[in-house]
């Protein structure tokens, strides 16, 4: 359904998607998924300027500390939470994950997970209770994580390719193997090394690092495509250069960054 006024202004498809969150250091949980949100027949007025915000992913923890939470993505009246943080194994009680869109993992020694929004992404995994790990994997936007391994994404069209986004990250480890990343771009757990970073607007997010003070991955950064029917004039002003493109009979544009967009 479209609604006619003047030029033809469309209700418009969007895919919303948070930044991930960052993995914890030293046997560290995992960061969680970005909020992920998605839906057609979005209303829009006419000259009315909307508002995008691409959050950021949460920043990489040090060796001994959480990792950062990532941040907020909006479109207009959409908004998006950003990925919880992954649990630090170096904090007392063991560096609990933090709650996002997805939830972050706990840390090993039995860190537990951090909770996902409704709608958006699911929880973190609880470390292992062995301080040899593996921590709790991250929430993804398309399951919870489970042991260290971090939660799958979830595929979109709206581009005009099938895309995974919003992984959970993987738990780090000491000892015992760490965690591997959900679909959708997440960075894997370290064991004696770093923890591998979500991939950059995907809201995926990133590795615990491994024992020994290793530190944790950044998340991934998020994203906010919108799309609508190619019959309808292109939107007459934008603001932060989105891609344009006109793909399978539809005009798709792809914010990277925030801006804005009116049609």
């Amino acid at each position: 359904m479209f609604l006619g006024s003047g030029r033809g202004v469309p209700t418009v498809n969007y895919l919303v998607i948070a930044g991930g969150g960052g993995g914890g250091g030293n046997s560290g949980g995992a960061g969680g998924a970005g909020g992920y949100k998605t839906a057609s027949g979005f209303a829009v007025t006419a000259g009315s300027a909307l508002t995008v915000t691409v959050g950021g992913g949460g920043a990489a923890s040090g060796g001994t500390s959480n990792g950062g939470a990532g941040s907020d993505s909006v479109f207009s009246s959409i908004t998006c939470t950003g990925g919880g943080s992954g649990g630090s194994n170096n904090l007392n009680p063991y560096g609990a994950g933090g709650a996002g869109g997805s939830g972050g993992g706990g840390g090993a020694a039995g860190g537990p997970g951090g909770a996902g929004t409704s709608g958006q992404g699911f929880a973190g995994a609880t470390g292992n209770s062995n301080q040899n790990g593996p921590a709790g994997g991250g929430g993804g936007a398309g399951a919870a994580g489970s042991g260290g391994n971090g939660g799958s994404g979830v595929a979109s069209t709206i581009s005009g390719a099938s895309v995974t986004y919003a992984g959970g990250g993987g738990g780090g480890s000491y000892i015992l193997p760490a965690g591997s990343g959900g679909s959708g771009g997440a960075g894997d757990g370290g064991n004696a090394t770093t923890g591998g970073s979500g991939t950059v607007n995907r809201g995926s997010g990133a590795g615990g690092g491994g024992g020994g003070s290793q530190i944790g991955g950044s998340g991934g950064s998020g994203v906010v495509i919108i799309s609508y029917p190619n019959t309808y004039p292109d939107a007459t002003a934008t603001t932060g250069s989105p891609t344009f493109t006109n793909v399978g009979g539809n005009k798709i544009y792809t914010f990277l960054g925030s801006g804005s967009i009116t049609f």
